[in-house]
C-alpha cells in the first residue's frame, strides 16, 4: 500500500469507531466519552500504521508506535479516572441546552466526527516516521525527537498528578498550585503534551517526513488558542483570586523562571 491508502485506511478505522462512540454517547447521554477516547484514538493510528507499513526501519517504527502508545494510554488513563462517575462537561451541556432537540444529531459532527478529523490529520507523524525504510539508522534528529518527548512527557504527567494531589487536599480549595511544574509554566500539560508532539515530528523528519510539520503546529495552536490556554485562562482570571498575579509571575507555555509580580515591583 501506498502512503496515502495507509492513511485512506487508517482514517476509515477511526472515523467507524468514532461513530460507534457517538451511538454509545447517546445511550449514556454524555458527550463527554469522547475526551477519554482522544490518547487512545493516536495510539490506534500508531498501530494500524506500524501494521500497514512493513517495509519501513523496524527499529524507528518500534520507536514510534511505543512512545504513542505510552503517550496515549497514560492520557486515556488520566481522563477517565477524573472523569469516572462526574457529569457531563460544562462544554457539552451548554451546546446540548443551547441546541435542544437537534443535538442528538449535531454531536456527531460537532464533537465526534471534529475530533476524529483532528486525530487523522495530526497523527501524520506517526505514519510518516513509520514508512520510509531509510535512513536504515537511528540519527541525531531521531535521538533529538526522544529527548524533547521525554521532556514533554515529564511536564504532563507531573503536571497532572501535581494537580491531581493538589486538588484532592481539602485545605487547598480556593488556592491555586504554583509550586512544581505549576512554577515554571501556567499549563504545563498543555506544553507538555506539545513538547511530545514536536518530538514525533523530529522522529519523523529523521525518515524525511518534514512535510507533516502542520501536526504539531496544530497541536501547539489548538492547545494554546483553542481548547487550552485560552479557554482556561477566559474565566480563571475573573473567577479565580489570586490568578492574575499568578499570570504576571508565571510564563503562560513554555516553561521558564519565576517572575515578580507588578504589585510586589510597585511597593
Amino acid at each position: 500500500m501506498n502512503m496515502f491508502s495507509i492513511f485512506l485506511t487508517a482514517g476509515a478505522v477511526i472515523f467507524g469507531l468514532m461513530f460507534v462512540l457517538w451511538v454509545l454517547s447517546l445511550l449514556l447521554k454524555n458527550a463527554s466519552i469522547v475526551d477519554i477516547f482522544w490518547g487512545f484514538g493516536f495510539v490506534i493510528y500508531a498501530w494500524v500504521y506500524f501494521l500497514l507499513t512493513p517495509d519501513g526501519f523496524f527499529v524507528r517504527k518500534l520507536l514510534i508506535v511505543g512512545l504513542a502508545t505510552i503517550w496515549g494510554l497514560r492520557l486515556t488513563l488520566h481522563i477517565l479516572t477524573r472523569n469516572w462517575g462526574k457529569p457531563e462537561d460544562f462544554r457539552y451541556q451548554k451546546w446540548r441546552s443551547e441546541q435542544g432537540k437537534v443535538w442528538w444529531i449535531r454531536s456527531l459532527f460537532q464533537v465526534f466526527m471534529l475530533q476524529g478529523f483532528l486525530m487523522w490529520i495530526i497523527s501524520t507523524p506517526l505514519l510518516a516516521g513509520q514508512y520510509s525504510n531509510l535512513p536504515a539508522k537511528l540519527t541525531l534528529l531521531d535521538y533529538a525527537g526522544i529527548v524533547l518527548w521525554i521532556i514533554g512527557f515529564y511536564f504532563e504527567t507531573a503536571g497532572d498528578q501535581q494537580l491531581k494531589i493538589f486538588r484532592n487536599n481539602p485545605a487547598n480549595k480556593g488556592h491555586i498550585l504554583n509550586t512544581g511544574v505549576w512554577r515554571l509554566t501556567r499549563h504545563p500539560n498543555y506544553f507538555g503534551d506539545s513538547a511530545q508532539w514536536w518530538g514525533f515530528y523530529l522522529i519523523a523528519l529523521a525518515a524525511a517526513g518534514w512535510w507533516s510539520i502542520f501536526s504539531p503546529i496544530i497541536m501547539t495552536l489548538f492547545l494554546i488558542k483553542v481548547s487550552g490556554v485560552a479557554l482556561l485562562e477566559k474565566t480563571l482570571k475573573d473567577t479565580k483570586p489570586g490568578y492574575r498575579e499568578y499570570m504576571e509571575t508565571t510564563s503562560a507555555f513554555i516553561p521558564w523562571f519565576p517572575g515578580k509580580s507588578k504589585q510586589i515591583e510597585d511597593k
